[in-house]
């Protein structure tokens, strides 16, 4: 049938064409056998909110409270956290232990605990150094039902109260600035600090820890049986105070004890540690204002705003690319390029996201949970041009390409079910529009700031750069772009067989 045939010609020149290397346009032929034509498409934009669908499992944790000077919306930040145990970790012996409360008649083969604290290690904060905050710690939930499962996967908007006790009250709390006065300066400009926020806990917790050991070794046998036998995880809330957001790469929670070198006749002070790792769960939730909700129904504009605030929809003119006049033509270009609006100078200001991910609305959540890196089809990255204060899209042909086969291959499926093996172009259009009406997004892809962590290797021709993972970026970020009820432009390039 003609629409049949339609679709096996696009297919294969898209194919062809479609490649991130436009020297050649990938079609083997002649070169002189090909004309190339242009063409400008108005597509749409707007903002949308995403409060769901951003991954908190995470390597890094946020903590704070900060209020965007330029929009007015606040953002909160807290965080849990497990600890992981190396395999068959293991305390000293018991009759090495030393009980040194009473100097006077130190006793042996009795574990106690001298004190236990936490430090938050953190890399970058928003803020002012000397802005005070007040940190509150609580124990999270041994009942079984409560505790964070390894196998779940939690997003930025869970409300992590539920995994504690009700009615749960505070261990520890402690006011804190970025700057640690209680260390010295001299300690703090060393090249051996890191800066980090340092909370003491109840003795009691440590001696909970310690006795569980002697009690059961099996306990600390791994990370799994420590944190449902011993210490299901801390959670970290900030209960006062306004204008701090810490980045915390690594969580740890340190143990202080005494013991006796028999070879050496000697007591010791010693510290165990247990660290928030990869290896178990850490999870961030953010809680934006509800101004944030008017921020994304401004159609003057799109905005990206993170963490966990807006991202911006596109609607791309598929159709329209590959119908009319270029119905037989195919697309070897199609670049975007997306302005971003300057910000005023005044005081400080959210930053502007250093890179984008490109991807289809209905595999966003899919690309973050399954851990998925950019494959310049149905997905791309673009970083952004302070020069030209934009970022560019150069070729998304290949994605333009997908979508359009897509549809038309679920339309044929469709269509051969009801038990058409031939079909008129009146009845592909009329299941066509019933198949767009439920899938409203197949033309629509998100714009979601992303940070990506990548990985130098040898190969035979050199050095080469490739991902190694990419994450949704979690810093504080607020940038308006070009959009809205303003259409933007797609500049598409067409290739052709000369007649």
């Amino acid at each position: 049938m003609k629409v049949k045939f339609a679709f096996i010609a696009l297919l294969g020149l898209a194919i062809a064409a479609c490649d991130d290397n436009t020297g050649s346009l990938g079609i083997s032929a002649d070169i002189d056998q090909i004309s190339n034509s242009t063409a400008t498409f108005n597509f749409t934009s707007k903002s949308i909110l995403m409060n769901e669908g951003i991954l908190a499992n995470n390597s890094n944790c946020y903590l704070g409270r900060v209020i965007d000077p330029e929009t007015g919306c606040e953002v909160v930040a807290d965080f849990a956290t497990q600890f992981q145990t190396f395999e068959d970790y293991g305390f000293p012996e018991k009759e090495t232990m030393v009980d040194k409360r009473d100097t006077n008649n130190i006793k042996m083969g009795v574990p106690i605990c001298d004190s236990i604290d936490v430090r938050l290690y953190f890399n970058s904060y928003y803020g002012a150094e000397t802005n005070p905050m007040k940190l509150q710690v609580y124990e999270m939930s041994s009942d079984p039902d409560k505790i964070m499962n390894e196998d779940s996967t939690y997003y930025s908007d869970i409300d992590l109260t539920k995994f504690l006790d009700k009615d749960a009250k505070p261990i520890a709390s402690r006011m804190f600035t970025v700057t640690d006065f209680q260390v010295s300066e001299d300690v703090r400009e060393g090249t051996s600090y890191n800066p980090n926020i340092h909370v003491k806990l109840p003795a009691s917790l440590g001696q909970r820890i310690m006795n569980k050991f002697y009690e059961d070794r099996d306990n600390f046998k791994d990370s799994y049986h420590f944190i449902h036998n011993v210490l299901p995880g801390l959670y970290f809330h900030c209960s006062d105070g306004n204008g701090t957001m810490v980045k915390v790469f690594v969580g740890t929670l340190n143990i202080y004890f005494n013991y006796k070198d028999t070879k050496k006749d000697s007591i010791y002070t010693a510290m165990t540690r247990f660290a928030a790792t990869p290896e178990v769960i850490q999870s961030s939730r953010f809680q934006n204002s509800k101004g944030i909700e008017d921020l994304a129904n401004i159609t003057d504009y799109t905005y990206l705003k993170t963490p966990a605030g807006i991202a911006t929809e596109l609607t791309l003119p598929i159709d329209e690319i590959f119908e009319g006049e270029h119905a037989a033509d195919s697309v070897s270009k199609a670049t975007i390029t997306l302005t971003r609006y300057n910000k005023s100078q005044d005081g400080d200001q959210f930053g502007t996201p250093s890179e984008l991910l490109m991807v289809r609305k209905t595999e966003m959540v899919s690309f973050f949970a399954e851990h998925q890196l950019t494959n310049s089809r149905t997905n791309y990255s673009s970083t952004f041009s302070s020069t030209y204060n934009t970022y560019t899209f150069t070729n998304i042909c290949r994605l333009l390409s997908y979508c359009k086969h897509e549809k038309i291959e679920a339309v044929r499926q469709r269509l051969e079910k009801k038990g058409y093996k031939e079909f008129t172009d009146a009845q592909f259009k009329a299941e066509e529009t019933l198949w767009m009406n439920e899938n409203p997004d197949w033309n629509k892809v998100v714009l979601v700031p992303i940070v990506t962590n990548t990985s130098t290797v040898s190969t035979s021709s050199g050095t080469q750069t490739i991902q190694i993972a990419v994450n949704h970026d979690m810093s504080m970020n607020s940038i308006r772009l070009v959009g809205g009820n303003t259409p933007l432009q797609m500049q598409v390039v067409y290739s052709r067989f000369a007649q």
